[in-house]
This record gives C-alpha cells, structure tokens and sequence, in this order.
C-alpha cells in the first residue's frame, strides 16, 4: 500500500520521511482506540536523537516513549490521527481480516501488508478505488494458523469482543454474564454480540480440531 502524495497523508507521517537519517523499519502494531486517538508501536533506525526531537515538536502526538540504545529502537507513539488514518484503520478493525504484524516500512514510502482472511473480506476492507493510497498484490496463498497462537485468526474487532466476554464471565461455569450484558458493554446490539461470539467460538474450536 502506497500513500498517494497530497491525498490526506498523515502530517507526522510525512514529515518522519522527510527526514534524513532516519530509516522508519516496521510497524508492530497500529491501533485507533475508543476516543478517536491511536497508539502505534514502531521501530526504526539511525539518528534517534532527532526522532525523538520530531516526536516532541509534533502537535500530532498526545505521548511517546522511545527505547533502545544501539542499531534499531522501538517507539511507542499516542497520536491524533488524520482523517484518511482514521478511516483506514477503523475499516480494519471492522474487517473479517487480520493483519499479521509487522508491517514492513519500505524505503519508497510504501508499506508491505499481510491479511489473514478470505478473498471477499480483502475486497471488502482494501478498496482499490480510494484516492488515498494504491494498492499493489504481491501474492495470495493458504496459511496455516501459527501453533504459538491461538488467536491468530480473530481480527482485532473479535479480540476486543473476547475480551470484554472474558472479564464479564461470560465463559465462565456458570456463566455470570449474556449477550445483552456483552453487548451494552461494547455499545453494540446483542444480535450483532452474539454473531461475534459465534465467529470467535468458530474459529477458535477449528484451530483446535486442526492441531489434533
């Protein structure tokens, strides 16, 4: 995915490649949360100093960490996204899609993506007729869930829903919360809940079967 140049980039984003002597290397994780601000995780390499110097002078980012001392660092950055940024990331958190993390920074500006999901999932959350990036297929193949992680296949729209059910005691014997309770708590319909519990349960027991 390549961000078309003068259709909405992220001003942070921009201006981090603008910047000599340092190489942005990969995302590990990128998040929008609730109050509209997102979280990223990112690592990247050569003059920290002025990295962090641009971090601190952005009006863009609420907070940031940065840690590492030599070769690559990894900065954890609280940012006000842009509205292309917030678009994007809210249609993959809504997406039947997982994006299998990291994401590899390239040094044209584009960004080299994995999904994990079905072909009518990719079409549906990666339009290739928006004016904000282009979109490039490099392959498609099967891929087996990873064995060291048992929530490979949930998107991130089902994590937070198994995770919201998990601290109310919904799986718990006997259970201590419903659909409705789930729901109310997500600020979702209980029907719209419970698909996403059925989803959950679905492809978490199929992992099971597929690892006996």
């Amino acid at each position: 995915m390549t961000p078309t140049e003068g259709a909405g980039d992220h001003p942070l984003g921009a201006r981090l490649a603008e910047v000599k002597g340092v190489e942005r290397e990969r995302v590990h994780r990128i998040e929008l949360l609730g109050d509209g601000t997102g979280v990223l995780l990112a690592e990247a390499s050569g003059d920290r100093d002025r990295y962090e110097r641009l971090l601190a002078e952005s009006e863009f980012v609420d907070d940031y960490a940065v840690t590492g001392a030599e070769g690559n660092w990894y900065a954890y950055v609280h940012f006000e996204p842009n509205e292309r940024v917030e678009e994007t990331l809210a249609a993959f958190r809504d997406s039947e899609l997982m994006i299998e993390m990291p994401i590899e920074a390239l040094p044209d500006g584009a960004r080299e993506i994995t999904f994990v999901g079905d072909e009518a999932a990719f079409a549906d959350a990666v339009p290739t007729d928006t004016d904000y990036y282009e979109v490039e297929l490099l392959e498609t193949g099967e891929r087996p869930p990873r064995a060291d992680d048992l929530f490979a296949r949930l998107t991130q729209r089902q994590r937070e829903v198994l995770s919201v059910a998990l601290e109310l005691g919904y799986y718990e014997d006997p259970r201590r919360a419903t659909h409705d309770e789930v729901a109310d708590e997500l600020g979702i319909s209980p029907s719209t809940a419970g698909e996403h519990l059925r989803k959950i349960e679905s492809r978490v027991f199929a992992q099971f079967a597929r690892e006996r």
